[in-house]
């Protein structure tokens, strides 16, 4: 409900599939990195978003990928259509995602390069937690630090390391 604190939002977010498929092809394992340029409150849409679709992809997830980020495919995912005004780019690209302790991070060659470490709670087992939100990602969201956060790729050079970062895990479907 409230302005970001810059007056837009630039965010890179990292989807590690765990498990999943689209139209029958098995999407278990499989990365996708976003970059992410919003120019007011997220829920008044004007999002800008480039897609990187981790390289293992077949041809058939890849297009199942895209079709699920763009909000096409429906489901959860189908608030994108709503949200996303321009999808400036859609590639393949070697997606890491790395899952150490309380750091995660997502690297996309030389286009992103971002870490982030949770926020430590009260009790050292358990990270600082926002339980029940009403956050359409999901209603659990761990509160995190950003680390480092370069993205530089289609025109956009950004440098916003230091700032809050959130990890949210997510249990999306498609539509019924």
């Amino acid at each position: 409900k409230h302005p970001p604190t810059e007056g837009d939002c630039k965010a890179w977010m990292a989807i590690a599939i765990d498990e999943g498929h689209y139209e029958g092809e098995d999407l278990s394992g499989l990365n996708v990195g976003l970059m992410v340029e919003i120019p007011g409150r997220m829920a008044e849409g004007g999002w800008k978003v480039a897609a990187y679709v981790d390289e293992r992809a077949s041809g058939k997830a890849y297009n199942g990928l895209l079709q699920i980020f763009s909000g096409a495919a429906g489901g959860t995912t189908g608030l994108f259509t709503m949200l996303v005004s321009d999808i400036v780019g859609a590639e393949r690209e070697k997606v890491e995602i790395v899952r150490e302790g309380n750091r995660r991070g997502l690297y996309i060659g030389r286009k992103i390069q971002g870490e982030i470490e949770m926020i430590e709670g009260a009790s050292p087992d358990h990270p600082v937690m926002i339980s029940n939100s009403k956050y359409w990602m999901g209603p659990d969201i761990i509160a995190a630090r950003g680390l480092k956060s370069r993205v530089r790729d289609y025109g956009r050079i950004w440098d916003f390391g230091g700032k809050s970062a959130e990890i949210c895990p997510i249990d999306w479907g498609g539509p019924k």
